[in-house]
């Protein structure tokens, strides 16, 4: 028996959800050659495509930033962004495309914050992710900086920290301080983990997410976000009303 046979053995698989009711993917790494995302122009064309037929219409690529290994910038975002604008164009592709980015919580983050260096999304939202061995213990301070001036944080895939499968009641927390909660589709295949799949499904019964996205690297991504749209909590996500990638 295979992983994905074993994580989904007596799930009810549903019809395709119509992710167009999203319009938005608002985290996905497709900008070519900064990140860990798209090798080239031609594999971030072919993505984002693809994103458009399963019922995006709108993209807000999120590239890496983080000090040590992806310093990217605003121009090196803004710049490869127009780039892929541009081969969209001459591929006759029409879909609206605009690039923020995914701040790494290290040691730089605070200092970008306060000089107001962030690449926002929609109303100044700002995505930003955690490390996955330990919570920071700047966590706190970052997220009263962002508020403090003016950003609205959306926190990157709170299921895959393991550090607080045994402590949920901070998933709330985070809510209830104004932290908004980013879901990865993938998470409800088990794509990281049984156990992030079940975080997954837990936060959704809970009401807590207000965002989901692709996080989408590669086109195997994308082939398992097709399993992913038979998936029941993806259907209940979509359903529940709390989703705010339209308002993006």
């Amino acid at each position: 028996m295979g992983f994905f046979s074993r994580i989904f053995r007596n799930e009810p698989r549903l019809e395709p959800a119509d992710l167009s009711i999203l319009k938005s993917d608002m985290h996905s790494h497709l900008i070519p050659a900064i990140d860990d995302g798209s090798k080239d122009m031609e594999d971030s064309i072919s993505m984002i495509r693809r994103l458009k037929e399963i019922g995006f219409s709108k993209i807000i690529t999120t590239p890496h930033v983080m000090s040590d290994f992806y310093k990217n910038t605003p121009d090196t975002i803004l710049g490869g962004l127009k780039h892929v604008q541009e081969e969209l164009k001459k591929n006759n592709i029409s879909i609206e495309t605009h690039a923020a980015a995914e701040y790494y919580l290290d040691e730089t983050l605070i200092e970008k914050i306060q000089n107001k260096e962030l690449l926002t999304l929609g109303d100044n939202y700002v995505l930003f992710e955690l490390p996955f061995m330990a919570e920071p213990p700047n966590l706190a301070l970052a997220i009263f900086e962002m508020q403090t001036n003016g950003y609205k944080p959306i926190l990157a895939h709170p299921e895959r920290y393991g550090y607080w499968y045994n402590d949920f009641e901070k998933y709330q927390e985070l809510k209830d301080k104004g932290v908004h909660l980013q879901l990865n589709i993938l998470s409800l295949i088990g794509h990281y983990s049984p156990e992030t799949k079940k975080i997954a499904e837990k936060l959704i019964d809970s009401n807590l997410i207000s965002f989901l996205g692709t996080d989408c690297h590669n086109h195997g991504h994308i082939n398992l976000i097709e399993i992913a749209r038979t998936k029941k909590h993806l259907h209940q996500l979509l359903s529940s009303g709390y989703l705010l990638n339209h308002t993006l």
